[in-house]
């Protein structure tokens, strides 16, 4: 994803100084729309003592796997009041996920929220229209996923942030920030929903991911 992190970067955020795909040195938190989007989500990135406080430690603004990064929201914006609202709904969360289990190309074409009607009606014709034709299986196929899964999901996210970060090779930790931790913490976010209400959110993101993620790209396989 390092260089599709890069291109979708530029693409969306169009910044001064464009992600280099080829070197990663100049993203992480020294770079403005990278930071913007590892910054965790209850801080403001455009703060400037929000920013320079990440950047340079300080107390109160180490940036760690308890905190979920902006990339993770909807229009990577949070409300305060609400951390839950637009959680793993975010643009580059799901190219991420699509251009992993279906196709990059797949990735380029990411529907906003909704209800997924439309999504599934076009999958619908479109395989009406390919009847008959050989079309070629992306992994999701391949590997018969047929719905998103929290693990899945926990694993892109992962890799997004490694994409957007400064650090050159993987590794499982990344100063503060612990990526097993953050891996467990997305999957428990699912998996051990708290209360019946909690869980029916849980299942209705899930189905809001199928549809975006498996449905739409059917199609385009």
């Amino acid at each position: 994803l390092k260089n599709l992190v890069a291109e979708w970067v530029n693409r969306d955020f169009k910044p001064t100084h464009p992600v280099d795909p080829d070197d990663k040195h100049s993203r992480g938190f020294t770079h403005d729309v990278c930071g913007k989007l590892l910054c965790p989500a209850e801080l403001d990135w455009n703060n400037l003592d929000v920013r320079t406080g990440i950047r340079d430690r300080s107390e109160g603004h180490v940036v760690t796997d308890l905190s979920f990064p902006a990339f993770l929201y909807d229009k990577y914006t949070t409300d305060p009041n609400d951390l839950e609202e637009g959680l793993f709904k975010g643009k580059i969360l799901i190219q991420g996920y699509k251009a992993v289990f279906t196709s990059p190309s797949s990735a380029k074409d990411v529907a906003g929220d909704g209800d997924g009607a439309d999504v599934i009606r076009d999958n619908t014709r479109a395989k009406k229209s390919c009847a008959g034709m050989k079309v070629k299986k992306h992994v999701a196929q391949i590997i018969q996923m047929e719905k998103v899964t929290p693990r899945s999901i926990a694993y892109i996210a992962c890799q997004v942030r490694f994409a957007l970060s400064s650090v050159t090779s993987w590794r499982s930790i990344d100063g503060d920030f612990d990526y097993v931790q953050f891996w467990r913490t997305i999957v428990d976010f699912f998996e051990k929903a708290p209360g019946r209400e909690a869980q029916r959110r849980v299942n209705k993101l899930l189905e809001w991911w199928t549809r975006c993620a498996i449905y739409s790209s059917t199609s385009l396989a």
